[in-house]
């Protein structure tokens, strides 16, 4: 069997089991019919679709990244936004939001739909606060390396949105929150910077449900091992970090496994150097692990993120073994420039959006 496409295949099926579509309908036959459904993240469009199927035609809002907002009845409004430094089309997004919370009547339900990638798709800055202002925010934070809970809680800082804002401009009768986290410990307060978040005190009854998170998509991939005859060696969301301290640690333990399956899970950091090159977390790390496993014989490692994007890139991560390494490849990891180096080695995963976010997804599968 070859050993790169069962690793494929593993970790694929990890992001399957918490697609959008799939973890939203398993859910809704105990949710009662809404009257608007606001859909907010890079998933938003299948968890909408997923919505419409069940409920049938209704109102609709849809704030999304580029690209990912296909698939939807021509009812459906849907803006698309940049990811992950916000644009104007954010602003728009994040208003379009207020404004469609705000115009529900008394008695209503509002169906809300989020997940990971809010934070910069959709904002309804605080007055005074102005788009130059959002976007040098951004930029800081992700080239300061900070993890995804300290991110958040500076953007909530000048939003009317985040941090349960939205929700305060709710009057109708109930709301019902369906998230997927792509954030450890998943909290509602940090999903998309709190944009689901419910406000200190509200009027209306409300029901938050967390329908898919990165420990849903280690149970599926380990499964699939499992089911394909791998021993199971590993099955940990330990991928919090700065990307080069856990291939150290992560490199000596896949370096030295026997025969079978690891999965990690997480969300690893970066500190960029200026004018960085081309690449994203996962493709870094996919590097810094080629560098510890250069050499060893029968092992697969594949590392991707699961909503099919790394950075600002149109690859999810990479698939490696033992002879990715090589000449050039230290330059790209300290240029911040794997996926250049990643792509001239055909190492590179390319999946297209997947319609989920679950924060990241490691696969070592060792002969």
């Amino acid at each position: 069997m070859d050993r790169k496409e069962q690793a494929i295949r593993i970790w694929q099926a990890g992001v399957d089991a918490v697609g959008g579509h799939a973890a939203t309908s398993k859910v809704l036959h105990d949710i009662p019919s809404p009257d608007q459904i606001l859909a907010v993240g890079k998933p938003a469009a299948a968890m909408a679709r997923a919505a419409l199927e069940h409920f049938g035609p209704r109102p609709t809002l849809v704030v999304t990244k580029d690209d990912h907002g296909r698939d939807l009845p021509d009812h459906v409004t849907v803006i698309e936004a940049s990811h992950p430094v916000p644009d104007s089309r954010s602003l728009q997004g994040g208003q379009a939001l207020r404004e469609a919370v705000e115009a529900m009547q008394p008695g209503s339900h509002l169906l809300l739909l989020v997940s990971g990638g809010a934070s910069s798709l959709a904002e309804d800055l605080l007055p005074g606060k102005t788009l130059s202002d959002l976007e040098q925010l951004n930029k800081k934070l992700l080239a300061e390396g900070l993890d995804i809970t300290a991110m958040n809680a500076e953007r909530r800082k000048l939003s009317r949105i985040k941090g349960g804002g939205l929700l305060s401009h709710f009057k109708g009768e109930t709301a019902t929150v369906l998230a997927i986290s792509d954030v450890p410990g998943d909290d509602l307060n940090v999903v998309g910077s709190g944009i689901g978040a419910l406000p200190d005190s509200y009027g209306f009854e409300a029901t938050t449900q967390i329908v898919a998170s990165n420990a849903h998509a280690r149970a599926a991939a380990t499964e699939l091992a499992q089911d394909e005859g791998l021993q199971v060696l590993a099955n940990e969301e330990c991928l919090h970090d700065d990307f080069l301290k856990i291939a150290e640690s992560l490199g000596a333990r896949i370096r030295s496994m026997p025969s079978g399956v690891m999965v990690f899970g997480g969300e690893p950091t970066v500190v960029l150097p200026e004018n960085p090159g081309r690449g994203g977390r996962n493709q870094g790390l996919a590097l810094a692990l080629a560098q510890e496993i250069a050499g060893t014989e029968g092992l697969t490692v594949v590392v991707g993120g699961t909503d099919g994007t790394d950075g600002p890139t149109d690859a999810a991560g990479a698939v490696i073994d033992g002879t990715t390494w090589g000449e050039g490849a230290e330059q790209a990891l300290l240029q911040a420039d794997s996926g250049s180096y990643l792509d001239r080695a055909g190492a590179l995963l390319v999946t297209g959006p997947t319609g989920t976010n679950v924060m990241d997804l490691l696969v070592a599968i060792r002969d």
